[in-house]
């Protein structure tokens, strides 16, 4: 949900998502003398009206704890809350800030009030965990607990923390199975969650049908793990996808009886985890529920294909066929390995045809295609990127702002160290995810297991979802991307003042600040203008 207002030279507009909300400001001339940021007062429904909180002060402190904004302002055009709940409605109120420190002076701005969306009905339930244990609020908080640390008493605490209620959707998901009136088809590349073979082999108790496609390769240490957790499960229930790549699938059907007997979809559950502690609760990720027959019979088409697949050649030849051209209507799919790239090229168009802004997050090495074409705005565009790794386009050049994961290894002039304890391997950053135009009133989403490579297209079982012209999507996907690249954007740009100076962390005592939001060449300047306008 979005929502506009203008009042005493002040404008506001508001986005909110299910666990997120992002606000953007912009100001009318007469309003820049002596201008100090914003102060932003927040009521969560029935609640007492309190100040949206920063982090920063007028005067470097010595340790760095959260401050109410109409003490310490904003001094930004773009401001996140992320200490709301999904599915609740808030009152936002923001005030320009004058004067100088100490004598702080208010003008009174709009008011506006939005419903944060639903995780749990809707045809869209989309769920990011936090997944940032390198963090103030999980030092704070935990201590750097290590969550899969099982003598720790807060480890359960920390996980669920950490997750925010990933967990329990899948197991919500597995359980609409009720009876043998039900269906369910999984395929995921990796399984290592015991609850998740308990809640499956409870379905297949109640009578429901339950089918289990999971990657498997000779001589594959994730292969054995599958093995291992899936063990539980009678043998005619799981599927070994034997390839010479990676079954890369994330992804469940549901299927439910129709009056004449025949098995239908319903509900799909598609995303970016794999059911793993790092998947749900280490790297960032997302499940998305959708209810579609639509949607769910290409998947379970896909699903029947793999089952009687006679290999990787088999299934490419039958993607080839029936999933090309690649539709952007308003919920489609693509699926791999095909041939040609052409779902490279669908990517690529849909960023090279951007109106307004392009956000990729990335596990992996991108498609030169894909690279090229976010190298390269037009226009006005901005185009941001989170990347697990840093690759050509990570940093800030005009129009371009790309970063990689990294955190507060030693602390930082008051802030507390941050920690990745009991983190496996390196990968900090796990969406495939891209939104494009998010602004308008026609974004377009993408996201899936396909990471918009050259093995996700040539090679590896895949999948991508497409969602366009849905606000309230593009609205929970920016939200929670803008989270977490603002997360990591600090992180990095402090890590390279290490061997640079540093711009202090304080608050500017008077409207220099100011000059880059209203400078045309600059990136936050398109940030005021692309993300305040009205509706």
């Amino acid at each position: 949900m979005r929502k506009y207002g203008k009042n005493n030279g002040i404008g506001f507009k508001v986005f909110a998502g299910t666990t997120g909300v992002l606000m953007a400001f912009d100001i009318e001339d007469g309003l820049k003398p002596d201008f100090l940021g914003f102060a932003i007062h927040r009521k969560k429904e029935s609640g007492p009206w309190k100040w949206v909180q920063g982090f920063l002060q007028f005067e470097q402190v010595d340790h760095y704890v959260p401050i109410d904004s109409n003490l310490a302002p904003i001094q930004k055009f773009r401001w996140s809350d992320y200490a709301v709940y999904p599915k609740t409605h808030y009152r936002y109120k923001v005030y320009a800030v004058h004067g100088a420190p100490g004598h702080l002076t208010y003008t009174e701005g709009p008011e506006l009030e939005v419903r944060t969306e639903s995780i749990d009905t809707g045809t869209h339930q989309v769920v990011f965990n936090r997944a940032v244990a390198a963090s103030q609020a999980y030092s704070r908080r935990f201590h750097n607990t290590n969550p899969d640390d099982e003598s720790d008493p807060n480890h359960q605490a920390a996980r669920a923390w950490l997750a925010r209620g990933m967990i329990r959707k899948i197991e919500r998901f597995i359980e609409r199975a009720k009876d043998n009136r039900y269906a369910l088809e999984v395929a995921i590349y990796e399984f290592e969650l015991e609850q998740y073979a308990d809640a499956l082999l409870a379905a297949h108790q109640r009578g429901a049908e339950v089918k289990v496609i999971f990657h498997a390769k000779k001589n594959d240490e994730q292969t054995r793990v599958n093995q291992a957790f899936l063990a539980q499960l009678p043998a005619a229930l799981i599927h070994p996808r034997v390839t010479t790549a990676i079954f890369h699938q994330k992804f469940i059907v549901l299927k439910k009886k129709n009056k004449k007997g025949e098995m239908r979809p319903t509900y799909l559950l598609t995303g970016t985890a794999n059911f793993t502690p790092n998947g749900l609760w280490r790297q960032a990720n997302v499940i998305h529920v959708v209810r579609s027959a639509a949607l769910g019979r290409q998947y379970s088409a896909l699903f029947a294909q793999l089952l009687s697949s006679k290999g990787r050649g088999d299934t490419k030849r039958y993607i080839n066929t029936h999933y090309r051209p690649i539709s952007s209507a308003t919920k489609s799919s693509s699926f791999s390995p095909r041939s040609g790239y052409d779902d490279i090229d669908f990517i690529a168009d849909i960023i090279k045809n951007a109106q307004s802004e392009v956000f990729v997050c990335s596990a992996f090495s991108l498609h030169p295609k894909v690279t090229e074409a976010l190298a390269n705005p037009t226009g006005e565009n901005i185009h941001y990127g989170l990347q697990n790794n840093r690759t050509r386009i990570t940093g800030l050049h005009r129009n371009l702002s790309f970063t990689v994961p990294t955190y507060l290894r030693s602390g930082l002039e008051g802030f507390l160290k941050e920690s990745t304890k009991g983190q496996r391997g390196s990968i900090f950053i796990h969406l495939k995810t891209l939104i494009v135009d998010f602004a308008t009133e026609d974004p377009v989403v993408v996201v899936g297991s396909h990471n918009f490579s050259r093995p996700a297209s040539d090679k590896n079982d895949e999948n991508f979802l497409i969602i366009r012209g849905n606000t309230d999507v593009a609205d929970t996907y920016f939200c929670e991307m803008m989270r977490l690249y603002d997360h990591y954007r600090f992180r990095y740009n402090r890590k390279k003042a290490a061997v640079s100076p540093a711009k202090s962390l304080t608050l500017a005592n008077d409207n220099r600040w100011l000059r880059p939001y209203f400078d045309p060449s600059h990136l936050k300047f398109k940030e005021r203008v692309h993300f305040c306008r009205p509706v």
